[in-house]
């Protein structure tokens, strides 16, 4: 008579597969805690430059809280910091990810996606009228006398672009997260009795 391997039995078998599921998840909540850390770190960067940013010469004086696109650019990057930091807490924690919870991020990060966005494409077009100017609403080349403010600003609306693309693919993760919780929708054909899954997972 053969000999049974007892490495290969079924509950060895399940309990190196539960090993496994909890090594892949294990592995997933740590790389999404440093993909939502990598935002609120270049957030805190943008922030810090544009705070920073203002400039006196012989022509007169200007701070970034003279105007109002890099005001909400401030504000956007100081919001998305904390909101990345606080869901990184989150996720870090080794807890069941839950519906409730997977609609919470994936709505957040939405938001926050489109946020810091608008702050980016506002700051863009502020600093497109101040390198090039425009003279039907006289607004001067102001990047000609204040180069440093306009490279400073140029500086911060980059690193809050970088923020953009970190959020797009939290954004794509997090509807991963939710959607991938439903069941695969079922086709059924009348008078044949088949079912088929739309999707298979």
């Amino acid at each position: 008579m053969e000999k049974r391997d007892k490495g290969s039995s079924p509950m060895a078998m399940t309990g190196s597969g539960g090993d496994e599921n909890e090594d892949v998840k294990t592995t997933m909540r740590t790389a999404e805690t440093l993909l939502r850390l990598v935002p609120m770190a270049l957030c805190v960067s943008a922030l810090v430059v544009m705070l920073k940013n203002s400039q006196t010469n012989d022509f007169g004086s200007l701070s970034y809280s003279d105007l109002g696109a890099f005001r909400y650019l401030v504000n956007a990057n100081g919001i998305c910091a904390g909101y990345s930091l606080l869901s990184a807490v989150i996720v870090a924690m080794p807890r069941p990810s839950t519906m409730p919870r997977a609609w919470t991020f994936f709505l957040l990060d939405q938001v926050l996606t489109y946020v810091i966005l608008a702050a980016g494409t506002v700051s863009t077009e502020v600093l497109y009228l101040a390198s090039k100017g425009d003279t039907t609403i006289t607004w001067s080349e102001a990047c000609v006398s204040f180069g440093g403010f306009c490279h400073r600003a140029l500086i911060s609306t980059v690193i809050t672009f970088a923020v953009v693309i970190c959020y797009a693919v939290l954004s794509l993760l997090s509807s991963y997260n939710l959607f991938s919780k439903y069941d695969s929708p079922v086709l059924t054909y009348p008078g044949k009795g088949i079912e088929i899954a739309t999707f298979h997972g």
